[in-house]
């Protein structure tokens, strides 16, 4: 499954691959009588056949993340997630309360919400990062304040993997009376998530992000935050008010479907793949022994290598190991741009580093034989870029 014509697959933080067991649990709902129903039709047993289908699948999400059913909210994944949150919450906030507080290193969707905001008239305040990857929890503390709306932090990033302190960020929100969200979409596959320990309001969810399949996701909303957050479109009221349309039933139950394969084997699947990247890393030092590590690998994603090798841009290497290997400069959303990645910047990176870099990541379906053919792949081919003066 991770490998194939166009190379071993090493992009598990762009998309997961489906699980072929959550293809089964869809499968019905896209043929024969499963298929037909609107899952809001409530005059006829098709469209409560569907309602019964969604329902279960909310009850398997929330499950996995501490959460009662009712507090999640389906959407079409973590970027309408990320919007709903930030956007409602702060049109939804006290008149004092006039400032969004972000980390550098937010996803794309989150840092143009925030620029957004400005134009209604909010202020964005954005927290540095160090350079290993982490948050500067003492100039959070510092910018987070009576002011604050809400503060946006994600649990995990989607190029370096480096993990934040969730339920410490979650102290110094309530402590100010500010909202909290994380996004948490490269998390949900890789972290045990309780939204009651991590102490947030609202979390961001994305199924292909944890082998489901694409175009599903979540908001969780904490129910007594619920009249803190305003809907951002409007329709027929599904989903408690807050995102109207009619829900997909075969990507909803797909979103349960992987939940429940995670709340059973997450663990032992973490471990499995730490141990793997962990070899890969040892494996690629010794063929390429100038090889850097970007962020720290103490809390991190346990199936994510942002590397460089100094003197190479990245995308002059990943052109050399097509089709042997699928990797990325950085996330699915700023790949192919030509403009250093804005996460390794904030870390301190020149943007000759930056441009050196390559995300590697792994997951449910690598085996060691991948593994080492992405060492051999990216060895050769540094050598090919070296010895043709490419250095």
């Amino acid at each position: 499954m991770s490998g194939g014509t166009h190379g071993v697959y090493m992009d598990y933080q762009a998309s997961t691959p489906l699980d072929p067991r959550v293809f089964a649990a869809m499968r019905p709902h896209f043929e024969g009588a499963a298929g037909l129903g609107n899952p809001h039709a409530a005059d006829h047993a098709y469209g409560w056949d569907a309602d019964a289908a969604i329902n279960r699948a909310r009850d398997q999400v929330a499950s996995l993340i501490g959460a009662d059913s009712d507090e999640v909210i389906f959407t079409s994944g973590a970027t309408e997630a990320n919007n709903l949150a930030l956007l409602g919450a702060a049109r939804a906030a006290l008149p004092a309360r006039r400032e969004i507080v972000v980390s550098a290193i937010e996803h794309k969707c989150v840092l143009a919400v925030g620029r957004a905001l400005v134009d209604e008239g909010f202020a964005l305040r954005v927290a540095p990062v160090r350079p290993d990857g982490m948050i500067d929890a003492d100039e959070l503390a510092r910018l987070i304040g009576r002011n604050t709306a809400i503060v946006s932090v994600m649990a995990v990033n989607n190029e370096t993997g480096v993990a934040q302190p969730i339920a410490q960020i979650g102290e110094l929100c309530r402590a100010a009376g500010a909202l909290f969200h994380s996004d948490a979409a490269q998390a949900l596959a890789v972290e045990r998530i309780d939204v009651d320990d991590w102490n947030v309001d609202f979390v961001s969810l994305s199924a292909h992000k944890a082998y489901g399949p694409k175009g599903i996701g979540a908001l969780y909303v904490r129910r007594e935050r619920r009249p803190q957050l305003r809907p951002i479109m409007f329709g027929g009221g599904q989903e408690d008010g807050l995102r109207p349309g009619t829900l997909p039933t075969p990507l909803c139950v797909g979103f349960g479907a992987a939940c429940q394969i995670l709340s059973d084997e997450r663990e032992t699947e973490i471990e499995r793949t730490r141990r793997l990247r962990d070899r890969l890393l040892d494996q690629l030092r010794a063929k390429l022994p100038d090889l850097e590590v970007n962020g720290t690998l103490i809390s991190r994603h346990p199936g994510n290598l942002n590397i460089r090798v100094p003197g190479i841009e990245a995308e002059l290497l990943l052109a050399a190991v097509r089709p042997k290997l699928a990797a990325a400069t950085g996330s699915a959303c700023t790949s192919g741009t030509t403009e250093p990645s804005h996460v390794l910047i904030a870390m301190g990176l020149s943007g000759a580093e930056a441009s050196e870099s390559i995300r590697l990541s792994l997951g449910r379906f690598t085996d060691d034989g991948q593994a080492a053919a992405v060492v051999s792949a990216l060895a050769e081919g540094a050598e090919e870029l070296r010895h043709n003066g490419h250095q």
